[in-house]
């Protein structure tokens, strides 16, 4: 079983991020959407959140990804259910497999400018990141609109000065851009972040050799 790219939105969803449009609105619960675009692959994500937890949905071919999370970072599994295949595998993240996929993420000085523009209908203001470990800048645009529970927020981006609406990011030597697209205030659905009885569980370093290497 083949699932490209696994590792990568794994990490980048190792925390989630949720916004909304509304000024100085403030969320504790809601579900947000997003996108990740491979260089003109687009993955369109949906990711449920509260103050303790997130979680994040999207399609890989004909597997259907989950991936589970607490706010703390101390918890991390990557649930995969393939139909065609009759498999439905949870991967589950050790305290020294959490901190390898924290280690990937880029270490950035934040510089401020004074561009603004509206994305997704937010207002957002730039912010020049230079990553102290590839040495390379990329802009990241955030928002001061609105507030979310603490560790909501990519770890990465927690300095940035507002909260991320889009931003570059590379791990695995792979980039994508992530941009928030929508969120609304609601009650998660009981379950979301709990591993169903039907799974069968593994390690998360056995489910990426059964992926492919990994996710490469």
């Amino acid at each position: 079983m083949k699932i490209k790219l696994l590792s990568f939105v794994a990490g980048i969803a190792l925390t989630g991020t949720a916004l909304s449009a509304s000024a100085q609105k403030a969320y504790t619960e809601g579900m947000m959407t997003l996108n990740q675009d491979f260089g003109g692959m687009s993955i369109p994500v949906k990711s449920y959140f509260t103050p303790d937890s997130t979680t994040a949905f999207f399609q890989q071919g004909p597997a259907t990804i989950k991936i589970l999370a607490n706010t703390k970072a101390t918890y991390f599994a990557v649930l995969v259910d393939v139909p065609v295949a009759q498999k439905k595998i949870a991967g589950v993240a050790t305290p020294d497999d959490i901190e390898q996929q924290k280690a990937m993420f880029p270490t950035y000085t934040f510089t401020p400018t004074t561009e603004t523009k509206q994305i997704s209908g937010f207002n957002c203001k730039k912010v020049i990141a230079k990553d102290a470990k590839a040495g390379n800048s990329v802009d990241i645009w955030v928002t001061n609109d609105i507030t979310v529970p603490t560790g909501v927020v990519p770890s990465f981006l927690a300095n940035a000065g507002g909260f991320p609406v889009q931003y570059q990011t590379s791990m695995q030597g792979r980039t994508a851009t992530v941009t928030i697209q929508s969120v609304v205030a609601q009650k998660v659905p009981a379950g979301t972040f709990g591993i169903p009885a039907d799974y069968d569980k593994m390690s998360l370093s056995d489910l990426k050799a059964m992926a492919g290497g990994g996710g490469h």
